[in-house]
């Protein structure tokens, strides 16, 4: 059974779902003003283990996530960058896809843009008007917190907190107590607008995920997910309106991915710590290295990003990368009994389905290398090339991509010296040698089928 973290109850909770043909999980996607930046990659990565695990489970996913094509930020840079909302917000969208390339991360079965689902918000908001959730004020609505009983729930605000009446305009706000947030904003001077019942304007940025999360998962669904920092308002809001809306429980279970620090601090472009993925591949990073450092974190844990953590994920990912092309060479000589690995499995298994717990489900992997290591005379190649990839099914690092590199005939001409050594029981010799070849960006391990090298 899998059992997940629901911030709805703050605890683990055996996952049941809704329906018995499929599962319907949400996920909040970018805002298209800019590149996403590592820590919203850390976020999209969990949600991708996510998926997979729930998959990997046996369950059907239909997945969604959107992407916010209008909203505060992306009318005030594409106008500072001289260009139509569509065509800079278009840009930063397929920016967006070839990250999700990069890392591995599957793609969801919808990607509903804002700018096309706008039709579906006017009736939302038409409908809170109705049951009196909401009210209008100068050509603009908002959503009354005072009117729905359950507001707060999620993040755990107290009523006191409330502010009867305060309004918030701006589609994001870090506030600690509820005010009334708005649902459609009156026309501004060079803002794009729409027409409505309300007069012309634009949708705020939270009702866009209730449409369109209703509009493709059906008035309640099973797993809501996204950043914590969007645990308020944001995800608090959207219950609001939806539960407001259609009288019925929006989503079962809320899972909430914590926030990645640089040096121990929030990232900001004022403080120097703003890092896309494009300029981690620039200082020569594998994208599946920083998809690595995320996994050694739970999902529910904050994430210290530094460039010696993350050249430690590199190594690591190297060394994996290295055992499999070590077992691929091996598997077609080595042709022992098969060998079962039912703890294993179980024990990844255990981990992976106990709240999604990377590193605990990395460490069954470790030990399953490291046995291999000390035992490779009891174990058959490719029952563990195997079971690694079906590990990978969920953890997404490319295993089965692994390739080897061609050495320069100046590292074969020392392996070749080297052999003479061994042969000759000249061992410290060598030794010399390996030490050669390392220093050449080589490292060589001994198997019962010769000498394999595998690039540091």
């Amino acid at each position: 059974m899998v059992r997940l973290y629901n911030f709805l109850t703050r605890k683990k909770e055996v996952f049941r779902p809704l329906r018995k043909d499929w599962v319907g999980l949400y996920t909040c996607g970018p805002t298209v003003y800019n590149y996403a930046h590592i820590g919203n990659l850390r976020t999209y990565i969990f949600e991708d283990v996510l998926r997979r695990t729930m998959e990997y489970a046996g369950y059907k996913i239909k997945h969604v996530m959107n992407i916010t094509d209008v909203d505060d930020k992306t009318i005030r840079d594409s106008s500072a960058a001289g260009e139509s909302l569509k065509k800079f917000t278009e840009f930063y969208t397929k920016e967006f896809f070839k990250d999700l390339k990069s890392l591995n991360i599957l793609p969801a079965l919808e990607y509903p843009l804002a700018t096309k689902h706008i039709p579906l918000m006017i009736k939302l908001i038409e409908k809170l008007l109705e049951k009196r959730l909401a009210y209008k004020i100068g050509g603009s609505v908002y959503f009354d917190v005072s009117k729905f009983k359950y507001y707060g729930k999620l993040s755990r605000l107290k009523k006191r907190d409330l502010k009867i009446g305060a309004r918030v305009d701006t589609d994001e706000y870090a506030k600690k107590s509820g005010e009334d947030f708005v649902l459609w904003k009156a026309k501004k001077e060079s803002e794009p607008f729409w027409d409505s019942p309300f007069g012309k304007g634009r949708p705020g940025w939270h009702i866009e995920c209730s449409a369109m999360s209703m509009k493709y998962l059906g008035a309640s669904f099973d797993i809501h997910a996204g950043g914590v920092d969007l645990l308020f308002p944001h995800h608090e809001n959207e219950i609001a309106q939806s539960q407001g809306a259609t009288g019925k429980k929006f989503a079962k279970y809320f899972l909430e991915g914590e926030h990645l620090l640089v040096d121990g601090k929030r990232m900001a472009k004022s403080a120097g710590n703003f890092f896309t993925l494009r300029g981690l591949e620039k200082k020569g990073f594998n994208p599946s290295a920083f998809r690595y450092l995320t996994l050694s974190a739970h999902y529910r844990s904050q994430l210290n990003f530094t460039w010696e953590s993350l050249k430690a994920a590199e190594n690591s990912l190297k060394r994996l990368q290295e055992f499999v092309l070590l077992l691929k060479a091996q598997e077609q000589a080595n042709m022992r009994v098969f060998a079962k690995f039912g703890a294993e499995a179980k024990a990844f298994q255990k981990a992976i389905f106990d709240d999604i717990n990377t590193p605990k489900a990395l460490a069954v992997l470790w030990n399953l290398v490291g046995d291999y290591n000390k035992n490779p005379q009891k174990h058959y190649p490719r029952a563990v090339l195997a079971l690694l990839y079906s590990f990978d099914k969920i953890l997404g690092l490319k295993l089965a991509e692994s390739r080897a590199k061609t050495a320069p005939k100046e590292v074969f001409g020392l392996v070749r010296k080297r052999e003479m050594a061994r042969k000759a029981k000249n061992f410290a010799k060598a030794d010399e040698i390996r030490e050669k070849i390392k220093k050449m960006g080589w490292q060589i391990s001994d198997t019962e089928q010769g000498s394999q090298l595998f690039h540091l």
